[in-house]
């Protein structure tokens, strides 16, 4: 395949080939055009970190305990008011007709479906209000610092308006990071995939830029977000306020100083800066530096109900689901999400079974350890 655009061939019933997220990995690479598979597949510069992801959850081992008393077994946790059956929350990411032409709402049906988190991103094919409409579950909203404070502030009141019950702020990705297998793959956001959030925003400006200044440097960044705009959107936002995107311990005490209501650990997936610390190696550091009554959240990496497993016993006290989603998308729609949300949760559910962990809470630091 060459064209930008999804398969149309996609499957109906799940077959018995298809019982883990890695499963759903290699079928959507099957059916996705070589530019669109380095979009989502890739990362950034050499993929050291987009690896690292992987490989550090690799090197956790679970340490079992036996003859725990699972009679109240439950996989619940507490955030922000609002229970959730379930420690696993869809990720935001944009453009999702790219992969399926239903696009967000297919992945929404889903979790739904499974009574899941979904997070909308504010580069969604989707409006922000048809997403919320079309929700059961619980719905976050992902905002994108705009290049002007109106703008920002009026995707965070229609958030607010539409009933999305949290604000995620993504701060790692003023610019876009170098990702060399998509610039060879040759992908172009195809025409027809809308990006109806922010249709109608004036885009900035140019800068003027004195001889021998750096475009990036002295222009794009010059416009950057500062602290001091977080701190604006934190006395704007009226909804549970995370930041996104934060692998330093400073970082994130200055994010709790701020008032902001959680973090989530993550380094955009490896899409970003390469050589950035997998973020599951980057949890327990935060977590200390924030105390335990900060909600902490994890992305980048989760392939197994084993990978949540090793992230609450490192301090999270839920997890983002990406890419696989994505996979699941490309090959079977919103059956193929939910699937893939099954999946994981029974294998969470083994994981706590075999491990002698009967709830979250009892899934502490000494549940693993570092091979």
């Amino acid at each position: 395949m060459t064209e930008q655009t999804p398969p149309t061939d996609y499957l109906d019933r799940i077959p018995p080939h298809l019982v883990s997220a890695g499963d759903y990995e290699q079928e959507a690479r099957q059916r996705l055009s070589d530019p669109v598979w380095a979009q989502i597949a890739g990362g950034a510069g050499d993929e050291i970190t987009l690896r690292k992801n992987r490989t550090a959850f690799d090197t956790l081992e679970i340490i079992p305990r036996m003859l725990a008393d699972f009679r109240h077994a439950d996989t619940g946790v507490n955030l922000f008011g609002r229970r959730h059956k379930f420690p696993l929350l869809i990720a935001p990411i944009a453009h999702q007709q790219l992969l399926y032409p239903d696009g967000e709402l297919a992945t929404l049906a889903a979790a739904n479906a499974l009574e899941t988190t979904f997070i909308a991103s504010t580069l969604a094919s989707t409006p922000l209000e048809t997403i919320a409409a079309e929700s059961t579950a619980p719905c976050w909203f992902q905002l994108y610092f705009q290049p002007q404070r109106e703008q920002t502030l009026d995707l965070l009141q229609r958030a607010e308006a539409a009933g999305y019950e949290a604000i995620v702020v993504t701060l790692d990705a003023p610019i876009s990071g170098l990702r060399n297998r998509v610039q060879r793959s040759g992908f172009a956001l195809p025409a027809h995939i809308p990006t109806p959030n922010t249709t109608g925003y004036e885009p900035p400006a140019p800068r003027s830029l004195a001889p021998g200044s750096s475009v990036i440097l002295n222009g794009f960044m010059a416009d950057a977000p500062r602290w001091e705009d977080l701190q604006w959107l934190r006395e704007q936002c009226k909804l549970p306020l995370l930041a996104k995107g934060v692998i330093s311990p400073a970082d994130a005490e200055q994010c709790k100083a701020i008032g902001l209501d959680g973090i989530i650990v993550s380094n955009h997936g490896g899409r970003t800066l390469d050589g950035l610390p997998a973020t599951i190696d980057a949890l327990p550091e935060i977590r200390a530096a924030v105390g335990h009554d900060l909600p902490l959240l994890l992305d980048s990496g989760i392939r197994r109900g084993t990978d949540i497993f090793k992230a609450l016993a490192l301090g999270a006290d839920a997890v983002l689901l990406g890419r696989p989603y994505l996979y699941a998308l490309a090959t079977a729609g919103a059956l193929g999400v939910a699937h893939l949300l099954r999946i994981l949760h029974e294998e969470l559910e083994i994981a706590m079974a075999l491990s002698g962990r009967p709830d979250i809470q009892s899934i502490q630091p000494d549940a693993v350890k570092r091979r």
